[in-house]
């Protein structure tokens, strides 16, 4: 975490990345959507589904607490895997009429924020990485 610390000075917390919190947003819209009949009583999809909107919000957390912002980036593309798994798992749901097409627009659309939130992010930590690098060879080349 000490690579990690240098470029997020002010965030201490996984809690206040904006991705983290878009996840979490992400997965409340889910679970909701899961509680309502015929929906909830497809157990097998019901438990697919929250599984992989669930991951999307837990591995941008465990990057977090990675050693290095290579780890972190890892684990932030797992993230994205997960948002497109669970838009996914919606659309099977939307074909079997358990939510409707406005439910899947809103899926759709906090999984566009996600996917934004985490890709910029993403981009952070690779622009930061590459300045880091090009310092660290700098002052190699120099002692």
């Amino acid at each position: 975490m000490v690579e990690l610390v240098n470029i997020m000075a002010k965030v201490k917390r996984f809690e206040e990345l904006e991705c983290w919190r878009e996840a979490r947003n992400f997965v409340q819209l889910i679970y909701g959507l899961t509680k309502k009949d015929p929906f909830r009583k497809d157990f097998e999809l019901v438990g697919q589904i929250k599984r992989s909107a669930i991951s999307s919000m837990a591995n941008i957390a465990e990057g977090f607490h990675r050693n290095s912002s290579k780890d972190f980036m890892r684990f932030l593309d797992y993230s994205r895997s997960s948002i497109a798994e669970t838009l996914s798992h919606s659309y099977i749901a939307l074909d079997q009429k358990y939510i409707s097409q406005s439910e899947i627009e809103k899926i759709s659309q906090q999984a566009e924020i996600v996917w934004k939130k985490v890709n910029n992010f993403i981009s952070y930590l690779q622009r930061y990485s590459k300045q880091r690098d090009f310092k660290t060879n700098t002052t190699n080349r120099t002692n």
